[in-house]
């Protein structure tokens, strides 16, 4: 996949015993097409290393993303590309996160992006479900939805299009956005968005 190639993706997220699986499509016609990468992500990593296969069959790695710090509340994650070149960051804010999970991108040559939940009250009620007995280790039943804007542009947004199984709308607005950067955010937007 060409990093400028595609305007809108879909990604869908499978949780196993192990692993989060993550696959994401290119577009065909609002429905999900080919295969254009693949995750697995591994559950209670120490510290988070994920990287991005251009298919199932991990045979050629197309991006990936490793935290700096095993403690990661406000550390950040470096992109790279399948050469392990960097092409980018991103960090969650985690003081602005505590009411509406707020991230930065970083991508060289071009202003940080701000990503935030669309829906402040949202936001606040995914909070509060967290914290509910019993109800804590299910599935959040709430779509969320995230758009990052650089200059008060939009470069990119994140919608959950599902209540209860995990698929996502990626659409990008930006077409100098690097695509294998906003594959690495949007997955980690559902990975690392409880931490």
């Amino acid at each position: 996949m060409h990093p400028q190639a595609m305007n809108v993706l879909h990604m869908h997220q499978k949780v196993t015993l192990m692993v989060n699986r993550y696959e994401i499509f290119a577009d065909n016609g609002g429905e999900p097409g080919h295969l254009v990468a693949f995750v697995e992500q591994k559950r209670m990593a120490f510290k988070e290393q994920v990287t991005i296969f251009t298919d199932s069959g991990k045979g050629q790695v197309l991006a990936g993303f490793r935290a700096r710090k095993v403690i990661d509340l406000g550390s950040g994650y470096d992109v790279t590309d399948g050469d392990g070149r960097s092409i980018g960051s991103f960090r969650k804010d985690f003081g602005k996160s505590l009411t509406n999970s707020t991230w930065h991108l970083d991508q060289p040559g071009a202003p940080t992006a701000t990503g935030r939940e669309r829906n402040a009250g949202l936001a606040i009620l995914r909070r509060v479900w967290g914290f509910l007995p019993f109800v804590n280790n299910i599935p959040v039943p709430f779509r969320f939805h995230f758009d990052f804007t650089r200059n008060g542009q939009p470069v990119f947004s994140v919608d959950k299009k599902t209540w209860v199984r995990d698929h996502y709308l990626i659409t990008i607005a930006d077409p100098h956005v690097d695509r294998r950067l906003v594959i690495a955010q949007a997955v980690a937007v559902d990975a690392l968005q409880s931490r």
